[in-house]
């Protein structure tokens, strides 16, 4: 028995389709009709071909004959493609031209920064970019690249920019000055009132003053001369007489009273406390101040024994003033003029009537108070 006897010929079967892929076809069909404004004979006569149709070769040939023959659409010409473009699409020309017009102007840039003349002097090339409001070094720029730079910048912004800069902030300066200058108008009557007082009161002991130095220069050189080495000798020989913790935080102000038997103390703690001198014992706290405390004073001419009676000055790091009376915890009254800068000083004139308070926002003010009101601000 030979090889060819072992060879069995299976027979295709052929595939018939029914329902689905007819209605498919007869769906396209009748789209392409409707858009190619064929008849609908044509339609009917591609569908009628269909029903024949018994297998997939078949189905392929007749598709292409009908495509071929029945209901084809000519190909699309060069001028119907060409009458289909866009209006957005990218125009060449327009953008070469562009292209064209920005490297000539980088050109005329790149000329223009070559033909300008610029100092070779690091400091000075940091110092002309400083005035142009552009940086003075970048990370990794050595002093022929940052002169290169401020070419450029000159460059695009022209020769005289450095000049005009220089122009317009000596315009603003003097614009600053003329708002800054001084003016004067007229004072209140308060104001009038404690500089009569001021000069009642001064103008006799500076009288004094004058005449006590007169006297002064009279009195011999070695008269002078000893009198001053016994006074070094006497500050040499100061020692400590006394010693006591004033606060639980750090002490940020003390100040004696006239007659040096009484201290009073400020802290951070903002707490405010009057000493006895020398046994250090403490007479009195004072309590009101919400922080620290920058400077405390005691009033002259005050006793210990008055009572509701102006008699020390505290300022606050919040900005508030305080005045206190002895034998009182609480403040007789507060200053609000400094708020919220921080009050650095108080201290009070020999008078006792004025308290001058300075204030971190660099001003001070002084204080009438048997008036209540501010005399003077500076």
């Amino acid at each position: 028995m030979s090889d060819d006897d072992d060879i069995q010929y299976v027979k295709r079967q052929r595939t018939v389709h029914y329902g689905s892929l007819e209605e498919t076809e007869r769906k396209r069909l009748a789209a392409a009709a409707s858009v190619a404004g064929t008849t609908p004979a044509a339609t009917t006569t591609t569908t009628g071909q269909l029903e024949d149709i018994e297998s997939d070769e078949d189905y392929e040939e007749t598709t292409k004959k009908s495509s071929t023959t029945k209901g084809g659409l000519p190909p699309p010409t060069a001028a119907s493609l060409a009458n289909k473009i866009d209006d957005d699409y990218f125009d060449l020309e327009t953008e070469m031209e562009r292209d064209k017009v920005a490297l000539l102007e980088e050109f005329e840039r790149k000329k223009r920064a070559r033909q300008i003349n610029v100092s070779t002097d690091d400091a000075e090339i940091k110092n002309n970019l400083r005035q142009l409001n552009e940086p003075i070094c970048f990370f990794g720029e050595g002093p022929a690249e940052r002169r290169r730079r401020l070419k450029e910048l000159l460059a695009s912004l022209g020769e005289n920019a450095i000049n005009k800069k220089q122009t317009e902030e000596e315009e603003r300066k003097i614009q600053q000055r003329e708002q800054e200058a001084t003016w004067y108008h007229e004072g209140p009557e308060t104001l009038r009132i404690a500089r009569l007082w001021l000069a009642d009161y001064s103008l006799p002991r500076a009288r004094d003053r004058l005449e006590r130095a007169q006297e002064a220069l009279e009195v011999p050189s070695a008269t002078r001369a000893g009198r001053m080495v016994e006074m070094q000798k006497k500050l040499q020989s100061l020692a400590p007489l006394c010693s006591q913790v004033g606060d639980t935080r750090p002490v940020s102000s003390a100040a004696f009273n006239e007659d040096s038997t009484l201290l009073m103390t400020a802290s951070w703690s903002g707490l405010c406390k009057l000493w006895s001198v020398p046994d250090c014992e403490l007479k009195q706290t004072l309590r009101g101040h919400a922080s620290y405390v920058g400077g405390v004073a005691l009033r002259p001419g005050v006793k210990l024994d008055e009572q509701n009676v102006v008699a020390m000055a505290s300022g606050g790091h919040d900005g508030a003033v305080k005045l206190w009376g002895f034998g009182n915890e609480e403040s007789i009254a507060d200053i609000t003029g400094h708020m919220p800068h921080r009050v650095s000083k108080v201290a009070f004139h020999p008078s006792g009537r004025f308290l001058a308070t300075a204030c971190y926002d660099s001003s001070w003010r002084l204080w009438d108070l048997e008036q209540k009101t501010e005399t003077e601000v500076c």
